[in-house]
């Protein structure tokens, strides 16, 4: 009986996942060049309520960042936050992840 409690928790968690889409942030960034810099703009985004993945592409100075349903980030948000870090920030793209998963 535990087992099957415990199995069927785990279906709802994980589908209550599934269903959870949020919304991912493109941002394009320069002065972005080594592994050292991609792992501070990782710790400093990766202090944001709600911010679940990011991944920092620094041959093409692409900071990408998947949030939870609900969050938001801003551009001035984003401008400060790469700013302070020593770091110019150019522009963002907004794209919800429900429709990455319709492509």
């Amino acid at each position: 009986m535990k087992k099957l409690i415990g199995s069927v928790l785990l279906f709802l968690a994980m589908s209550t996942a599934a269903f959870a889409d949020g919304t991912q942030y493109r941002m394009r960034v320069d002065g972005l060049a080594c592994p050292y810099c991609a792992y501070g703009i990782e710790k400093k985004l990766g202090k944001i309520d709600g911010v679940e993945k990011i991944d920092v592409d620094l041959n093409n100075g692409l900071v990408t960042v998947n949030v939870a349903e609900g969050v938001t980030l801003t551009d001035a948000q984003m401008a400060k936050l790469f700013t302070d870090a020593g770091f110019t920030f150019r522009s963002m793209v907004t794209v919800p992840l429900d429709e990455k998963k319709a492509h």
